[in-house]
């Protein structure tokens, strides 16, 4: 357990320390936008394409991982319509539910899985991510089509729900890993050099970016509703994917780093996203700043 808290102590450090400077205003607000912009479409990517294109796959069965993550998914989505009454959420709010019990901060997911398992668990939580991205990417457009402020119920088309999936950087840099891998091509001599310097700067700057966007305000104001979330994404969707795993034969780093995935906190991006498509933003606000705050 000690080293369990000595290798997480640190990224969590790291988002506190984000937090400090922003509400200390160190840095000009305009840098956080960017930065987060320039970790997800181009250090996270390097950091993903890099190890995926490196990592030795051979004795990897990801079949049982994959079918554990992504059941446990749509299982804990299925639970949300049951509280949705209970709760007597609106549409907009039903949406953030949703985004909230299965949206994970990718950045925290890789820094934890380095900082436990170093090539290894960054190796499989790179798998985790290029099947469960895409899995609730989908459910949550859907989600907005269907319940959302400005939802068009007979517009849930491929447009508006495939496009945002497959135009996803961090899943191209994933399958792009995968396929130099599989096919033995791997990474061109200049190309992987350029990708580990760039790689080096996703962590910090991810992390940072993470804790700059807590809002212990949003937390206060929108009421039970955030604390049932937080329950569903922290104690639900892990309970529910460790399950599965047993039931599936997962191995025991594969467990390990699948139930991590399910346990991350709710990521920044689902705010965006609520705010673009009609969702509730002050309850996805709070519920990101609760469950990054609890994820520790």
């Amino acid at each position: 357990m000690s080293g369990i808290v000595a290798a997480l102590a640190p990224v969590f450090a790291v988002i506190f320390l984000g937090f400090a400077i922003h509400r200390r205003r160190l840095l000009p607000d305009g840098f956080w936008p960017a930065a987060e912009q320039i970790t997800f479409y181009l250090f996270f990517p390097a950091l993903l394409l890099a190890n995926t294109a490196r990592a030795d796959l051979g004795g990897l069965d990801v079949a049982p991982m994959w079918s554990a993550l992504v059941a446990a998914i749509v299982l804990v989505v299925g639970s949300t319509f049951l509280l949705r009454r209970p709760l007597g959420l609106d549409g907009p709010a039903f949406t953030s539910l949703i985004q909230s019990s299965v949206r994970p901060n990718i950045y925290v997911a890789i820094a934890a899985a380095v900082a436990l398992h170093g090539d290894a668990g960054l190796t499989l939580i790179s798998l985790c991510v290029a099947v469960a991205v895409p899995t609730v990417n989908v459910i949550s457009v859907v989600a907005m089509v269907r319940y959302g402020a400005d939802a068009d119920h007979a517009a849930t088309g491929w447009r508006r729900t495939v496009l945002p999936v497959i135009q996803n950087p961090l899943i191209i840099a994933c399958l792009c890993g995968l396929a130099l891998n599989v096919s033995g091509i791997g990474l061109p001599p200049l190309v992987g050099p350029l990708l580990d310097i760039l790689a080096r700067a996703s962590l910090p700057i991810g992390l940072l970016a993470v804790g700059a966007g807590l809002d212990f305000g949003a937390v206060r104001g929108v009421g039970g509703a955030v604390a049932v979330a937080s329950v569903l994404k922290l104690l639900g969707l892990p309970a529910v994917t460790w399950g599965l795993c047993a039931a599936l034969g997962v191995d025991a780093a594969g467990t390990a780093m699948t139930v991590l995935y399910a346990s991350l906190p709710v990521s920044a991006s689902a705010y965006v996203m609520a705010r673009q498509m009609g969702g509730d933003a002050p309850f996805m606000a709070g519920t990101i700043t609760a469950t990054t705050l609890a994820a520790m």
